[in-house]
C-alpha cells in the first residue's frame, strides 16, 4: 500500500502574467507580423534557415547522444537519424530558397492529405454531427490545391504569409487575454 503525503498533493493557484506582460506581448507580436507581412518572401528565407539551423542542432545533438546511450544498442541508427538531421540542416541553411520552395510544397501535400482524411472522418460519422470535420477538411483540402497549383510561385511567399498570420493572431491572442480579469485556477 502507497502512502501520499497530503502536504504534496496540494493544488498551486496558477498566476496569470501581469496586464502589461501580455499588453506588450500582444503589441509586440503583432508588430512583428506586420513587419513578416510586410516582406513575405525574405522572412519566407530566414524561417528555412532557422528550420535548417534547429536540424543542424538537433542532428549534432542526436549525434552525440548516440555515444552517450551505447547500452540501448540503436547506436547506428542513431547515428543514422543524427546523420539526416544535419544534412537536412545543412542544405537549408546553404540553399534557403530551393528549400523554402521543397518545405511549402510538402506543406502543401500534408494540407491537402489532411483534408482528405477530415472529409472521410467527417463523412464517416456524419450522424454524430461532424460536419464540422467535413468542413474543416474541404478548407484543408482547398489550402492544399491553393499552394500545389501555385506552385513554384507560392513557394515563395506562403511560408512568409502563414509566420505572419500566425504572429498577428497570437498577439491579438494575448491582448484579448490581457483584457480578462485575472482568472483563479484551483
Amino acid at each position: 500500500m502507497t502512502a501520499y503525503d497530503s502536504s504534496a498533493m496540494r493544488m498551486t493557484r496558477l498566476q496569470a502574467p501581469p496586464f502589461w506582460v501580455c499588453l506588450l506581448l500582444g503589441i509586440a507580436m503583432i508588430i512583428a507580423g506586420f513587419m513578416v507581412l510586410g516582406d513575405v518572401v525574405f522572412f519566407a528565407v530566414i524561417s528555412t534557415i532557422f528550420i535548417g539551423w534547429m536540424a543542424i542542432f538537433a542532428g549534432g545533438f542526436e549525434i552525440i547522444h548516440a555515444f552517450w546511450t551505447k547500452g540501448w544498442g540503436g547506436l547506428v541508427w542513431q547515428l543514422v537519424l543524427g546523420a539526416i538531421y544535419l544534412t537536412f540542416g545543412v542544405v537549408l541553411v546553404t540553399q534557403p530558397l530551393t528549400s523554402a520552395l521543397i518545405l511549402t510544397y510538402v506543406l502543401g501535400l500534408l494540407l491537402l492529405i489532411s483534408g482528405i482524411v477530415r472529409v472521410l472522418v467527417g463523412v464517416s460519422l456524419w450522424k454524430q454531427a461532424r460536419w464540422l470535420m467535413l468542413i474543416s477538411g474541404l478548407f484543408g483540402i482547398m489550402a492544399g490545391l491553393v499552394v500545389l497549383t501555385g506552385f513554384p510561385a507560392t513557394g515563395l511567399w506562403v511560408l512568409g504569409m502563414l509566420l505572419g498570420v500566425d504572429l498577428l493572431s497570437h498577439g491579438i491572442g494575448w491582448l484579448a487575454f490581457a483584457r480578462q480579469p485575472a482568472a483563479k485556477v484551483a
